[in-house]
């Protein structure tokens, strides 16, 4: 092989190590758009580089899937339920008392679930992973529930802070972190059901094709196997 062979050769094969780094970035971009939503965009601009910005998302979820992240009981959820109801319900005496409330019954639900809830930046980054659609309403009600601490939100921000737990509350009571694993166990109960029907209706239809032996000259039904043609009366 002469040299300009060879550095064809070696020119061919970094470009196609390229296109596929390349490729293999635009995948991991794609994918964590479509699960970030949102929460991409905010990411980016935060950090202010597309793929730093990416490898913070992907350090999240592999923070997160360490978690003992669990869903609620029924019981659990049927006590946080009562709770949120009353925090609700109080809000038309109380606002600034029940948004307290509506912060603390989240941060409460977050610790049943398995959440650390130690830093609040840190709580929502970790939420981001499976709840990302409301974990920005999150911090839009923190934010709220801090100015009202301070006497600067108004009896409208306060309605607004209460939207966004409720939205918040709502999702944490579904179990989102274990949905993928809920359709894989979907689908494989659904393949068992599937090859369970085909056996049986295998079996029936080797039923029906199993035809008794019978001696030369004796009748089967309507039909007479010496002649193997119908028997008329």
């Amino acid at each position: 092989m002469d040299q300009m062979t060879m550095i064809a050769v070696i020119v061919g094969v970094l470009v196609l190590a390229a296109a596929v780094w390349f490729g293999l970035q635009r995948k991991r971009s794609g994918e964590l758009r479509q699960r970030y939503g949102p929460e991409y965009e905010r990411t980016v601009n935060e950090v202010g580089d597309k793929r730093r910005a990416e490898s913070e998302l992907v350090k999240r979820q592999e923070r997160v899937e360490k978690l003992d992240i669990r869903p609620l009981s029924a019981e659990q959820r049927y006590s946080s339920t009562l709770q949120w109801r009353t925090v609700q319900t109080r809000f038309v005496d109380d606002p600034k008392g029940a948004v307290t409330e509506a912060d603390r019954l989240v941060e409460d639900v977050m610790k049943l679930r398995g959440y650390p809830v130690a830093e609040f930046d840190q709580r929502a980054a970790d939420l981001s992973v499976h709840h990302p659609r409301v974990v920005e309403n999150y911090r839009a009600a923190r934010d709220i529930a801090q100015r009202h601490r301070r006497g600067a939100a108004t009896t409208e921000d306060l309605r607004q802070a209460m939207v966004h737990y409720r939205g918040l509350f709502e999702d944490l009571l579904e179990d989102r972190e274990h949905e993928g694993e809920r359709e894989v166990a979907a689908a494989r109960r659904d393949g068992r059901a599937v090859e369970r029907t085909v056996e049986r209706n295998a079996t029936r239809d080797d039923d029906r094709l199993e035809i008794p032996v019978k001696r030369a000259g004796e009748r089967v039904g309507e039909r007479d196997i010496r002649n193997d043609r119908e028997v008329r009366p």
